[in-house]
């Protein structure tokens, strides 16, 4: 349980200090986060999409699928992380 409150602990310290150093970019960083995080939504579905019968979960190469979508997630983050 310790190591999840850090996923919690560390973006809150992180908006603080962005407060703190620069407050007129806490809009622009939250609407950044928002963008990534959606991106890595879309990014899941697209593969669930174009993959349907291959989810990590259920097929035999789970190591394969599964780093297939993690390819596909990252490269949708970083796309809309650089804004093509």
């Amino acid at each position: 349980m310790r190591k999840e409150r850090w996923l919690v602990i560390v973006p809150v310290l992180l908006v603080f200090a962005v407060a703190a150093t620069a407050a007129q970019q806490v809009g622009v960083m939250l609407y950044k986060v928002a963008l990534v995080t959606q991106a890595a939504v879309a990014g899941y579905w697209i593969d669930r999409v174009m993959a349907p019968y291959a989810r990590p979960d259920q097929c035999d190469h789970a190591a394969q699928a599964g780093l297939r979508r993690a390819i596909i997630v990252a490269a949708t983050m970083i796309a809309v992380g650089i804004g093509l």
